[in-house]
């Protein structure tokens, strides 16, 4: 066994790639392309998860992208564990702009009303930072230069850039304000960049006990991004069966394998119409979860992204390590499919949904669920049971991806 102590040789090599050489966001655009991003910093790191947990690499790239705009309500479960186990968290603070993600854990059925009560309460605060401003202006207290920054930020409020560049014209002249109107727009300066609202969770906060909000809230319109991290089984209770539990899959309350189909959460939330949905498997593709990513949060409105995350529970028989290439099997034996459904593309006479996976390998299908111990536990215990619902699991695989390659085939143009 390799000495603990040894990992002292690794203190100089973290100081120098800390302080000498740092990250990079600086010099490239990190919104271009996945490269690009990963120059960024983390604001998510020493999770404290599960090794090769596939849950966190997800949050992790949301934080490199949104992070010093984040606004999170976290589900409890895996997430909110290793989230936020008092008294430490793994959000942390931008190393320039002292920004990071705003943190919180609400209850296993109410998170995302949680997070949809924080996006409605600073909608509001900055409605009324707009109006005292106008006030102010058509009052005389803010003039010239005072209220060309006011304006800029009214007039982009809503758009990231925008609001950006107008707070670093508006925030110091707020600072030298004398006024009282002026001074209270100070405290609330914080306010001034567009804010980045996620509701986090897995699937069985998602699909089953918080299920009814998440209903609610996404049919409220409201520019919230919800991100799923999809187990398929309660992972951090002990690996109970879920809504998200696929046929023949062994789990506590499914000790015969779970006999009905995965709940399609994704078709659900897609048939409102106005809500942004996709699936995502980073192993499968970085390039699509990138993409999912950004267009998910500057869609105005809300956004589910639902997002296949190995776990231990599942018994990988390669070990943790292959979280990676598991996320990638899943895709190419056709167990996963990689969706996007963007309403803004029917506006433009554009099929709004894309199906971004290939036609999979079905003949490939058992090899991917027999390198799980969640399915050949079922051939130890009830083999011709576990034949049966083998069958059953590749029908429903291929039903599901005919109904995606359906919807990807209709015609918008007319």
């Amino acid at each position: 066994m390799k000495d603990a102590t040894t990992q002292f040789d690794e203190i100089d090599r973290w100081n120098y790639m800390d302080n000498e050489v740092g990250y990079k966001e600086n010099v490239v655009d990190k919104m271009k392309n996945v490269k690009n991003s990963q120059f960024a910093q983390p604001l998510f790191e020493f999770s404290g998860a599960c090794a090769g947990c596939g849950e966190t690499p997800y949050i992790k790239a949301a934080t490199q992208l949104f992070g010093e705009r984040m606004i999170i309500a976290n589900a409890t479960g895996c997430s909110s564990i290793y989230g936020g186990s008092a008294p430490s968290t793994p959000y942390c603070t931008h190393d320039d702009s002292g920004a990071g993600p705003a943190w919180a854990n609400s209850l296993f059925e109410d998170n995302a009303e949680y997070g949809y009560g924080m996006a409605v309460a600073i909608k509001k605060i900055r409605s009324n930072m707009e109006d005292m401003m106008k006030d102010g202006m058509e009052s005389g207290e803010f003039t010239g230069e005072m209220a060309d920054a006011m304006n800029a930020w009214i007039a982009g409020k809503d758009k990231v850039v925008s609001s950006e560049e107008a707070t670093a014209v508006l925030r110091p002249m707020l600072e030298k304000a004398e006024s009282k109107v002026g001074k209270e727009l100070n405290k609330l300066s914080h306010y001034l960049i567009k804010k980045s609202f996620w509701i986090i969770g897995g699937d069985g906060w998602a699909y089953d006990i918080g299920f009814g909000g998440l209903d609610h809230v996404i049919s409220t319109g409201e520019d919230v991004n919800i991100l799923v991290l999809d187990t398929e089984v309660y992972s951090n209770t002990g690996g109970q069966a879920s809504k998200a539990t696929p046929v023949g899959a062994v789990a506590k309350f499914a000790a015969s394998g779970m006999k009905t189909r995965k709940k399609s959460l994704s078709a659900m939330a897609m048939t409102y119409g106005y809500v942004y949905v996709a699936q995502i498997s980073m192993g499968a593709s970085q390039a699509q979860t990138f993409k999912v990513l950004k267009e998910a949060e500057a869609y105005p409105g809300p956004s589910v992204i639902i997002a296949y995350s190995p776990c231990i529970a599942h018994g990988i028989k390669t070990g943790m390590k292959s979280a990676e290439e598991e996320e990638k099997f899943a895709v190419t034996s056709g167990y996963w499919q990689l969706t996007r459904f963007n309403p803004e593309l029917e506006k433009e006479g554009k099929n709004p949904f894309t199906l971004d996976s290939k036609e999979p390998d079905w003949s490939t299908f058992h090899d991917f669920i027999y390198n799980e111990v969640r399915y050949t536990s079922l051939q130890k215990g009830f083999p011709e049971e576990a034949e049966r619902l083998s069958h059953i699991a590749v029908d429903d695989a291929k039903w599901r991806y005919n109904q995606f390659r359906r919807m990807a085939e209709m015609d918008f143009s007319k």
